[in-house]
């Protein structure tokens, strides 16, 4: 399970996240996210935690917390879900909209 990081400076690096979250312990991945077409922070992260128990020190510990001039808000991250619409988003006829039976 991992740790979502919200309301991130969007100057904040993964070294800079990494050290906030290393004094609850061991950090074994620290993703944020960038915008495609601008290359800047989308303004959460994820951070992966050693253990369970370092997970829900760090929970514990930063959720609300002012860093870098903005409270953050901290918990488990939810399941990604699948954002694609069924059928691939044409209206299901894998033939094409125009073709006639």
């Amino acid at each position: 399970m991992s740790i979502y990081v919200g309301n991130l400076s969007y100057q904040v690096s993964q070294e800079e996240l990494t050290k906030v979250f290393a004094d609850y312990g061991t950090v074994k991945r620290v993703q944020i996210p960038v915008d495609r077409e601008t290359g800047r922070s989308r303004g959460f992260g994820f951070v992966e935690m050693g253990s369970d128990a370092e997970e829900a020190a760090a929970i514990e510990g930063l959720d609300g917390a002012e860093w870098m001039g903005r409270d953050l808000k901290v918990n488990k991250a939810k399941p990604r879900e699948d954002t694609k619409p069924a059928g691939g988003g044409w209206g299901g006829n894998s033939r094409g909209s125009r073709e006639r039976y």
